[in-house]
């Protein structure tokens, strides 16, 4: 069968499609599932470029959704047929994390094989139910990106209807914050580099725009809007260039996500203005499989479907990750076969 590995030298022209082993039928507590479908995240492009080290000829990507083609014995929660979406922590079925989600030993495409693949043979654990009604491409956002912006929100947070959230750019965690904000009632103040861009961020539902580069100290701006009393929860995928601004915008015992490292990953903060903010700045990756089958009943009441910036074919990942690489997205990048 069809998969895409990268191989050493790890670069966006190692990505290459080749022929495996097709991984058979399912033992027991296994399903075997046909990939149809995976969206791209900044964690499969530092995988598929070197910056997180792992296994020659990985077979990549964190995130596959498809359909069920057969069960092992004793699987009662899956029928062939039904569509289903990967978890990023198969071994996290609920509850806090745990020191074992405190790394990507277990995660697809990183410390085991990814769903760029036609067909694999997983545990149940390794997926939930998809959306009923989406197509796979939509289903395939929910793994990394929707999950982040839910726990972050509504897991973490505890989101409120008439609170304020601040999200930052267009990628695909931010654009499922600004949506499921949105859908529970709370205001959104959206910053982006690009007017292009936050001309489409407001026609989604964006209440207040910022460009970051034209107005720097965008966290002024964000008091300014807000009367002087700043945000309830800030979704913070900027990292060291951002979070001092996110300090400043946000409410006095307020709300940081912090899950993104798009500016590195050493920060110098204040810690004068977190004491006086008595701010909570929260670290997550991603989320636990409850909390995806959560999300998943909470999208099916939604009726929003998720923003998918351009599909491209599994033979073309290498492309695909080269277009996530230059910021032009708007929501997500996906692959299909």
């Amino acid at each position: 069968m069809k998969a895409v590995t990268v191989t050493s030298p790890f670069n966006l022209d190692s990505v290459q499609l080749t022929e495996v082993k097709d991984p058979g039928q399912p033992a027991k507590g296994e399903i075997r599932v046909a990939i149809k479908a995976s969206s791209l995240n900044f964690h499969d492009l530092m995988v598929a470029t070197g910056a997180m080290p792992v296994e020659d000829s990985r077979i990549l990507l964190s995130d596959g959704a498809g359909i069920v083609e057969a069960v092992g014995e004793g699987v009662t929660e899956f029928r062939v047929g039904d569509a289903v979406v990967s978890t990023f922590f198969p071994q996290w079925a609920a509850g806090k994390a745990t020191p074992a989600v405190g790394g990507f030993a277990h995660t697809p495409g990183d410390g085991v094989d990814g769903l760029a693949s036609e067909v694999v043979v997983r545990p149940v654990n390794a997926f939930t139910p998809a959306p009923a009604g989406w197509s796979h491409t939509e289903a395939a956002t929910i793994t990394t990106s929707g999950l982040t912006a839910w726990r972050a929100l509504v897991v973490n947070g505890r989101l409120k209807a008439g609170e304020t959230v601040l999200v930052q750019g267009t990628g695909g965690v931010s654009i499922a914050a600004l949506q499921l904000a949105k859908a529970m009632g709370a205001r959104v103040i959206a910053t982006s580099s690009s007017d292009e861009k936050l001309a489409m961020v407001r026609k989604l539902g964006a209440d207040d725009t910022i460009n970051y580069r034209t107005t720097p100290e965008w966290g002024d701006k964000v008091l300014e809007l807000t009367h002087g009393l700043g945000v309830d929860h800030i979704v913070e995928v900027g990292g060291p260039a951002t979070i001092n601004e996110s300090l400043k915008a946000v409410k006095v015992g307020g709300h940081i996500a912090v899950i993104g490292v798009l500016s590195g990953t050493d920060a110098a903060l204040s810690i004068f203005s977190i004491l006086a903010k008595q701010v909570r700045i929260e670290g997550l990756i991603v989320g636990s499989r409850q909390d995806q089958i959560d999300y998943v009943k909470a999208l099916e009441l939604m009726a929003q479907k998720p923003v998918i910036d351009k599909v491209f074919s599994y033979e073309r990942l290498g492309e695909a990750f080269a277009h996530l690489q230059s910021g032009q997205h708007v929501g997500k990048v996906c692959v299909s076969w």
